[in-house]
């Protein structure tokens, strides 16, 4: 059986949920506790009625590149497949793109930001 390869993703937001977590991976991930240097922490204003259903939230975390190097924000990282990072792309609505950053640990991951 091969051995399916596992990407890094990090959540500073709903995608920790457990509802979002059942709803767009079909399972709980385990995360561990990092942070994302360099970006602060802002609000967004859902209009998407399938994510608000499923996050039960109208506003949403969104993350934009800080000129304070001290500025870093708290989240979680969770080792995913490609097909629920996929998932996770059509989960997050347009406001958001994903990027590839450092986070403090020094893992490189997967992070959704504000466009």
């Amino acid at each position: 059986m091969a051995e399916v390869a596992m990407i890094n993703l990090f959540s500073y937001g709903t995608l920790q949920y457990e509802s979002v977590q059942l709803a767009t991976f079909g399972r709980m991930l385990e995360g561990s506790d990092d942070a994302m240097p360099g970006y602060r922490k802002d609000t967004l204003e859902i209009t998407d009625a399938r994510v608000i259903r499923t996050s039960g939230e109208r506003f949403h975390p969104v993350v934009r590149p800080s000129d304070n190097p001290t500025d870093a924000v708290e989240g979680k990282v969770f080792r995913i497949t490609a097909e629920e990072l996929a998932a996770a792309d059509g989960y997050e609505v347009s406001d958001y793109k994903r990027i590839e950053v450092t986070l403090r640990s020094g893992l490189a991951a997967w992070v959704y930001v504000s466009v």
